[in-house]
């Protein structure tokens, strides 16, 4: 256990943080998403909601530059109360914030150094979340 760490982001979780580079990306993925099928380094960690840990992974990694957060558009592009929890979760805005079609969000996902699925249980709670530059104030 260490101290001022959140307590959600577990010891395999920071490891796969800290070895992120620069643009690589994390997926928090609702408990409908396909993460296994779609990752190669997969957490999963139950009970808890995407904007839970969207808010813990953000407490220790910064955004990359705009968008630096992806969301899966809802099916008549509205924005869900999940996804305006996302955003606040993780300090973006409308403005800041990349909507992406569902499918074409799956393609995207496949990118990602990882997947942390949670037990997030409405739809379209899935972030993904860009590393920017660790030690350096975003503009």
């Amino acid at each position: 256990m260490l101290e001022g760490i959140n307590p959600l982001l577990t010891g395999e979780l920071l490891l796969h943080l800290d070895r992120m580079g620069h643009s690589d990306s994390v997926v928090v993925a609702d408990a409908h998403f396909p993460a296994w099928a779609l990752g190669e380094r997969v957490i999963d960690l139950p009970g808890t909601t995407t904007p839970e840990v969207v808010a813990a992974i953000r407490s220790v990694l910064p955004l990359d530059d705009a968008p630096g957060m992806d969301l899966m558009e809802s099916a008549d592009a509205e924005v869900l109360d999940v996804q305006h929890e996302l955003m606040a979760a993780a300090g973006t805005a409308l403005d800041t914030t990349r909507f992406v079609e569902r499918f074409a969000y799956y393609d995207v996902a496949k990118g990602a150094y990882l997947m942390v699925r949670t037990g997030e249980t409405r739809k379209y709670g899935n972030a993904l979340l860009r590393k920017g530059v660790v030690g350096h104030p975003s503009a």
